[in-house]
C-alpha cells in the first residue's frame, strides 16, 4: 500500500486506517494490543480514535479507547514514530454530559479536550486533530434535513479554527480535520484558513459505503476541488455489508451477538433501519453472484474509489483485520460497478 497525503498537509498515511472505537467496549485491552500489533505488521500506520470512545458511548468508557492506545504505545518503544495518530474533539453534547458541562464546543473546550487526549494517548502530539461533529446544527447521524430553527451555535467557525491554530503553533497538533461535515462547513473552514492564514483542513471523516453514498452528492466535488481528503468510516455499514445479518436480521435468537448492531441503542439509529438491511442484502447478493464475499465487495468499493483518501476499518479480532486487509487486492469490474450504481438508484442511501 503506497502512502497517501491527507489533503495539502504534510501528513502521509496508509490508505487503510485502523478504527479503534470498539477498544474498551467490544474489544478487551489484550485483544486491542494484538490487533494494533498485527495492523502495524501488515503496513497500516494510521490509527483513528476520539475522546468520546469507546462506543456505544457511556460515561464509564469515556476515554477508554485512547487510554488503551496510550498503554500500547508506552509498552512499545519506537512505535509512536511509526504510527500516525488521529483523534477528535467531541462536538456539542448529544446526550453525553460526561464529556463536558456546557452544551456547545468553546475554544476552552477544544483546548481541554486536546490536552486530555494527549495525556491518555501518552504522546506529545496528535498528527490529525478533528472536530467530531460540527458545533453548529447540521443534518447528521441519521437526520436528513437542515432546520435553521434548531441553530444554537455559540462559537464561530473562525474562532474554532483560531483555537486549532493555537494547538498547531504549540506543537500539540500537526494537522486539522473535520468529521460529519457538510459542503458549507468545508468551504467555510477552507475560506477562513486561506483568508486569515490559519491551518487548512486536511480531511473530512464522513460515512461512506454502499448503503450510504450521500458523499457523492456535493461533498465529492467540494472536497476534490478544495483538495480535502475523505476518511471513509463505516465502509461495511456497521456489519450489514458483511452478510452476517442476511438470514437472521438484527434481532432474535439467530442474530449475531456481541456486535455493534446487537446494542439496542445502535438498532434505533440509521444502520438499524429495515431499509438499510434490505438494501444491504441486495449488495451482498451481488457480491456472491460475482464470486466475491460481501465484505470484499463493500471494501473494494471504498478502497478503489478516487473519492477516498483512506478507509477506516473497525474490527473486533485479528481474524477480522486480516480479512479486511486481504480485500485490498480485490478489483471490481466495470460490470460490477454498473450494477452497484443500479442498486443505488433503486435503494438510494438508507444508511444516511
Amino acid at each position: 500500500m503506497n502512502p497517501v497525503r491527507l489533503g495539502r498537509s504534510d501528513v502521509l498515511v496508509s490508505p487503510i486506517c485502523l478504527g479503534t472505537m470498539t477498544f474498551g467496549e467490544q474489544v478487551s485491552e489484550r485483544d486491542a494490543f494484538a490487533i494494533m500489533d498485527r495492523a502495524l505488521e501488515r503496513g497500516v500506520n494510521f490509527w483513528d480514535t476520539a475522546e468520546m470512545y469507546a462506543v456505544p458511548a457511556r460515561a464509564e468508557t469515556y476515554g477508554a479507547t485512547e487510554t488503551i492506545i496510550g498503554r500500547w504505545l508506552a509498552a512499545r518503544p519506537g512505535a509512536r514514530a511509526q504510527v500516525v495518530l488521529a483523534s477528535k474533539v467531541a462536538g456539542p453534547s448529544r446526550g453525553m454530559p460526561w464529556i463536558r458541562e456546557g452544551k456547545g464546543m468553546t475554544a476552552a473546550d477544544i483546548i481541554a479536550s486536546c490536552e486530555g487526549s494527549l495525556r491518555r494517548l501518552q504522546t506529545e502530539v496528535i498528527d490529525l486533530y478533528q472536530i467530531h461533529w460540527p458545533e453548529r446544527h447540521v443534518p447528521a447521524f441519521g437526520n436528513l434535513y437542515y432546520d435553521p430553527a434548531k441553530e444554537v451555535t455559540q462559537t464561530s467557525i473562525h474562532e474554532q479554527l483560531q483555537t486549532l491554530a493555537q494547538l498547531v503553533q504549540q506543537g500539540k497538533v500537526r494537522a486539522v480535520g473535520l468529521s460529519n461535515e457538510t459542503p458549507y462547513g468545508v468551504h467555510e473552514f477552507v475560506r477562513l484558513a486561506e483568508q486569515y492564514g490559519l491551518p487548512r483542513v486536511a480531511s473530512v471523516q464522513n460515512p461512506y459505503c454502499l448503503i450510504n453514498r450521500s458523499w457523492d452528492n456535493a461533498m465529492d466535488e467540494t472536497c476534490d476541488r478544495l483538495g480535502v481528503g475523505l476518511l471513509a468510516y463505516s465502509p461495511l455499514g456497521v456489519g450489514l455489508l458483511t452478510g452476517k445479518y442476511d438470514q437472521s436480521g438484527l434481532t432474535g435468537p439467530a442474530a449475531p451477538q456481541g456486535t455493534r448492531l446487537s446494542y439496542p441503542s445502535v438498532q434505533k439509529q440509521r444502520w438499524g433501519r429495515p431499509e438499510a438491511l434490505e438494501a444491504a442484502r441486495h449488495y451482498n447478493a451481488l457480491a456472491r453472484e460475482h464470486g466475491l464475499t460481501p465484505t470484499q465487495l463493500a471494501l473494494a468499493f471504498c478502497y478503489r474509489s478516487w473519492r477516498v483518501a483512506s478507509t477506516i476499518i473497525g474490527v473486533t479480532s485479528v481474524a477480522q483485520l486480516d480479512e479486511n486487509l486481504d480485500a485490498w487486492g480485490v478489483q471490481l469490474s466495470e460490470e460490477v460497478l454498473t450494477q452497484i450504481d443500479a442498486l443505488r438508484w433503486k435503494y438510494r442511501d438508507p444508511g444516511q
